[in-house]
């Protein structure tokens, strides 16, 4: 970020030490926050065998009916076109064959994805539950087997729709709520730090993690506008940091989480238009991926955001209309809005200079809250995942955060 008195060369003759004292306290504030809040980088252990290691390896070598099949890594059209070409029990071969690859591959039909990791996780189940009972083991390694075997048996329950399953390390998930094949709308939840398949979903303070977000958000949508025809999914298919520590206060793993959620809106199926939902350090991840977003993506909306790495919306270089929020009592308005040597994320996205339109999050509590059901925020979100923009309640009290949308994008 170029900091004020920084944009410019100093005047001759004018005592730049102002300038460089702004620098220095923004840093020590930093600083003092990374230092209290846990300063060193945290990094989650890989937590149990390598099973998508051993997946990958096989997959190279996979066959179907004497076809090979494409990379791992391949693009999501090659492989749209590899399993439009095959029958339902040839994808349903591989996908049981090769669980953890084919769950996992953007362009994949939806419903071969879900078979697959259905399978995928009651793999992971059976291994962590071995873990649980090795005695090589800490006792603390042996308590984390028993609770991911107990939320891979959750995920792998009846009738949940899982789009992503990855059990390394902290583990990648997502799942998909409404019927993502015929959505016209389809939203995506993009959440922060500590996201990890453990805290993929909570029992207590449900709203917080990632699925009682969605949940919440499709609820709301069939509540605005009964009928449409919209999916909400909850994504945590990238490595976000623990804590508030020097991976939250850098971009590193907001590039690479960027590259995955390029991936998945460009791979969905269909022709439908897609929201993301952006939530603390996942409003980072959304400005990195903003200038290479397909085109379909027509909304990026941030709530509780540190900051998108960029200066205002025109930095983000995206034709999708940037929208932000953020409650009076959310303390990321106390963390510094700057970039400085790789610390921090740019610019305030609620500030009037980035140029974003606010919306009112007047209802929701702190900095966890945006998703609770009758929040002033989560009907927002809702209206724009349903193209209601006209009902859309802004920040300022009035319809400034809703010019130059026409009536045809309304609906």
């Amino acid at each position: 970020m170029n900091l004020p008195g920084l944009a410019h060369p100093t005047p001759p003759g004018a005592d730049p030490r102002p300038a460089a004292l702004r620098v220095l306290l923004a840093l020590a504030v930093v600083f003092i926050m990374l230092a209290t809040t846990g300063w060193t980088a945290v990094h989650r252990p890989e937590a149990g065998t390598p099973l998508r290691a051993a997946a990958l390896a096989a997959w190279a070598a996979a066959r179907i009916d004497g076809r090979p099949v494409p990379a791992a890594d391949a693009p999501a059209a090659a492989v749209a076109r590899f399993f439009g070409a095959l029958d339902g029990a040839q994808r349903a071969r591989l996908a049981d064959g090769y669980p953890l690859v084919v769950g996992n591959l953007d362009g994949a039909p939806a419903a071969t994805r879900y078979r697959a990791n259905r399978r995928g996780l009651e793999q992971a189940v059976r291994v962590e539950e071995a873990r649980s009972h090795d005695v090589a083991l800490t006792p603390a390694d042996r308590a984390v087997a028993v609770r991911r075997a107990h939320r891979f048996e959750s995920l792998a329950a009846p009738g949940r729709q899982i789009l992503t399953f990855d059990p390394t390390g902290g583990g990648r998930v997502a799942e998909v709520f409404g019927d993502l094949d015929e959505a016209r709308r389809v939203s995506v939840i993009v959440p922060g730090v500590d996201t990890d398949a453990l805290t993929f979903e909570r029992t207590q303070r449900r709203f917080t993690a990632p699925v009682g977000m969605a949940e919440s958000l499709y609820e709301a949508q069939g509540a605005a506008a009964p009928g449409s025809r919209t999916a909400v999914i909850a994504w945590a298919g990238y490595t976000a940091p623990t804590g508030v520590g020097m991976d939250a206060a850098t971009g590193h793993m907001a590039f690479d989480g960027a590259v995955r959620l390029k991936s998945l809106t460009a791979a969905l199926p269909g022709v439908s238009s897609v929201a993301l939902f952006c939530h603390s350090y996942g409003s980072v991840v959304c400005g990195v991926a903003a200038h290479e977003l397909p085109g379909r993506v027509t909304d990026v909306v941030v709530a509780g955001s540190p900051g998108m790495r960029t200066q205002n919306v025109a930095g983000l270089r995206t034709s999708a209309r940037v929208w932000a929020t953020r409650d009076e009592g959310d303390w990321i308005a106390d963390v510094p809005h700057l970039e400085v040597g790789g610390l921090g994320h740019g610019a305030d996205p609620v500030s009037p200079e980035f140029g974003a339109r606010l919306l009112s999050s007047a209802t929701a509590k702190n900095h966890t809250g945006y998703f609770a059901p009758g929040t002033d925020s989560v009907d927002n979100f809702a209206k724009i995942g349903t193209g209601a923009f006209g009902s859309v309640v802004c920040a300022t009290g009035d319809d400034v955060c809703r010019d130059g949308i026409s009536g045809a994008e309304r609906h």
